[in-house]
């Protein structure tokens, strides 16, 4: 994107006045890592939201750029990069990263310093409203995903509801795989549910048999499985080929077709995750029939692609209601392009012609994105619905809802 876009300023008619009218923003997505498969999806998602936004005139004519950074899965990576791109670049917002041990480092060594805004596509961490709680953001961060407090819970009432009544534990050990975890096994085990084992594990290594084979004791009944596609699937081949049950839960980063044909489908016919989102919007059906061809092959479905395309929307239309690239004021329009009462609006060139000429007029808009209407909290949390999916010859496939109310009942009563 960006080459094409550089070409196109070499050869207008005024490239120096459309250079200095560009607006960049920072991405650090982990395009390399365990994590690659989530930040080449999110990547290409935020460039797509950004095409699609200045194809519909920009902000005042001028383009959105990204500037886009590998943090190589890696949070000092991600800190460096970042780094450059606040001191340097001057980016008023950085979106990343995708996974919590890149955007929490990001977010406390970076953006909240800087008063930089931050807008996480996948990071479910509930360090992130923690530190919100604790006043250590600086009110910049923003995620387009709930919190694992409640995918923990949500996850927990699927698990009992399919009648896997004994689990073992497997996951990485960082900040995402240890909160979902607590979250989970509080949840679980006042559903009446029983842990037999739960091992944490370090990513990047050639073999987890010795995790698979203590995970085994106890006899489960299923293995959760928190990971990452990669290493999850280096896991799950453990775990299948050492007598483990073909019965698995996954967290939402694990919905990857990368994932099902790396461990082979007919394994995982009694599989199932959650992920958070709603019923689709128009959104998400201009999404679902655009992203695969212009990500170059991508599947829609891919583990963060579509929450990430909400990010830089949301991004996008927020510069455009601040009407200048300064942090401050996009972080008070990002609330407001989202507001309860606003005129709909959904993803696509004509969708965000009708947002910016509605923001031209001084009029409210409210985004509904590919994951469908969200709305931040004061910790730049979103509340939403949960999608229960499972497994079937070798696809995801959605086979219900779980409701926000449901899962704060559930997670008030432990």
């Amino acid at each position: 994107m960006l080459s094409t876009i550089f070409a196109a300023l070499a050869a207008s008619t005024a490239p120096t006045f459309a250079a200095e009218c560009d607006i960049t923003v920072g991405v650090v997505m982990e395009l390399t890592g365990p994590a690659g498969e989530y930040g080449q999806a999110g990547a290409k998602s935020v460039e797509m939201a950004f095409r699609d936004f200045n194809d519909a005139g920009g902000v005042d004519g001028c383009k959105i750029v990204a500037d886009t950074r590998d943090s190589q899965s890696q949070g000092n990576v991600a800190v460096d990069q970042a780094t450059q791109l606040v001191n340097i670049k001057k980016v008023p917002v950085i979106i990343g990263g995708i996974i919590s041990s890149v955007s929490i480092p990001i977010l406390t060594s970076v953006t909240a310093p800087a008063g930089v805004v931050q807008v996480s596509p996948a990071s479910s961490s509930p360090t992130l409203t923690q530190l919100g709680r604790d006043g250590k953001t600086n009110g910049v961060f923003f995620r387009t995903i709930t919190s694992d407090a409640l995918q923990g819970t949500a996850a927990a009432k699927y698990a009992i509801d399919q009648g896997l009544k004994k689990i073992a534990v497997i996951n990485v050990n960082n900040d995402f795989g240890v909160n979902m975890v607590r979250e989970f096994t509080t949840a679980y085990t006042k559903l009446g549910g029983t842990i037999t084992t739960t091992t944490p594990y370090n990513e990047k290594q050639s073999s987890y048999s010795s995790e698979a084979s203590a995970a085994m004791a106890g006899e489960p009944d299923a293995l959760y499985l928190v990971s990452t596609p990669v290493d999850g699937a280096t896991i799950a081949r453990a775990w299948i080929s050492g007598g483990g049950k073909q019965a698995f839960l996954l967290n939402d980063g694990m919905n990857s077709k990368d994932f099902i044909e790396s461990v082979g489908a007919q394994y995982l016919e009694n599989a199932y995750g959650t992920s958070s989102g709603t019923a689709p919007t128009a959104s998400t059906e201009y999404f679902n029939s655009t992203y695969e061809a212009f990500s170059g092959g991508i599947s829609a479905s891919a583990p963060a692609a579509d929450r990430s395309y909400d990010a830089g929307a949301i991004v996008a239309l927020a510069i455009a209601k601040a009407g200048k690239p300064d942090a401050a004021a996009i972080k008070a329009a990002i609330p407001q392009v989202v507001a309860e009462g606003g005129t709909p609006v959904h993803a696509g060139k004509a969708e965000f012609e009708k947002a910016l000429q509605l923001i031209k007029d001084g009029k409210p808009v409210k985004y509904e994105g590919v994951i469908g209407p969200v709305s931040f909290d004061q910790y730049g949390d979103i509340t939403g619905p949960f999608r229960l999916w499972k497994i079937t010859n070798g696809e995801v496939t959605t086979v219900g809802e779980m409701s926000a109310e449901d899962v704060t009942k559930i997670k008030a009563s432990n």
